[in-house]
């Protein structure tokens, strides 16, 4: 079996795949004060609750975007799980031509994106990672990664909206039933939600002038759920596209080797 860990900014994701099936999904909250035993042990505890043997997981792939915390998810495999773990970084074969100014600048995350989307759903295509950012991917059907944008997160604009007002409270990313909210707390869930919506709407629209109207759109990210509707552009939405993009680059590599 392949582990998969999904090193994010606010979350570490981590799957689990037999042969090409992803079976299980966990997630951790980012702490890089945490170190590998500790992880690890969060990581047994797991398992064991879903009676999973880690002696079964026999390769292991991580995509990371906090760099102190790679290192202790790599020693994590070694100690906990006996494995040698693929690490997605620049050079590594994905089956994706980035074509930005400087490939090294792209994260890895947005590559295995790139590379999951593709398999899957075929190209040209555009990306919509709604997490700690909201970030716009773009693939054409040539597997070439053309670049993307990338704005603040819904969370992040909300949490420094409520740090930076004296009288604005935190509010539940939920859409309002209107647009002209009649008070505080739908205000803010209305410009949050439908600002956003609209944002996503905006710029997919820009993409598929620049990369094609036929582009296939991929939403990923703990709130592409949220503004499915409102932004209703999204052919696709898979939480788990990054552990899948993880799977297929691993057994790109593995098969290259």
């Amino acid at each position: 079996m392949l582990i998969a860990i999904d090193i994010g900014n606010t979350n570490i994701t981590i799957g689990l795949f037999r042969d090409s099936e992803l079976v299980s999904t966990w997630r951790f909250s980012t702490d890089t004060r945490k170190t590998s035993d500790e992880y690890g042990l969060l990581l047994e505890q797991v398992m064991d609750s879903n009676n999973l043997n880690a002696e079964k997981i026999d390769s292991a792939a991580i995509c990371s975007v906090v760099p102190p915390l790679t290192p202790t998810f790599e020693s994590l495999c070694k100690r906990y799980l006996d494995v040698q773990p693929l690490t997605v970084v620049a050079g590594t074969k994905t089956g994706i031509k980035i074509l930005y100014d400087s490939p090294r600048d792209v994260g890895a995350d947005r590559i295995v994106d790139a590379a999951a989307a593709l398999h899957i759903y075929g190209g040209p295509c555009i990306v919509v990672d709604l997490g700690t950012a909201t970030v716009f991917d773009a693939v054409n059907e040539r597997a070439e990664y053309l670049g993307g944008a990338i704005a603040p997160g819904m969370t992040v604009s909300a949490d420094s909206l409520y740090r930076a007002t004296s009288q604005l409270r935190r509010v539940e990313l939920n859409a309002p039933e209107k647009a002209i909210g009649r008070n505080t707390t739908h205000s803010i869930q209305s410009g949050l939600v439908f600002g956003y919506s609209e944002l996503i709407k905006g710029m997919i629209t820009r993409f598929r002038k620049e990369i094609g109207s036929d582009a296939i759109v991929i939403a990923t990210g703990g709130q592409a759920e949220i503004v499915k509707y409102q932004v209703g552009e999204f052919d696709y939405i898979d939480p788990d596209l990054t552990l899948k993009g993880l799977q297929i680059v691993h057994s790109l590599n593995i098969n290259e080797g």
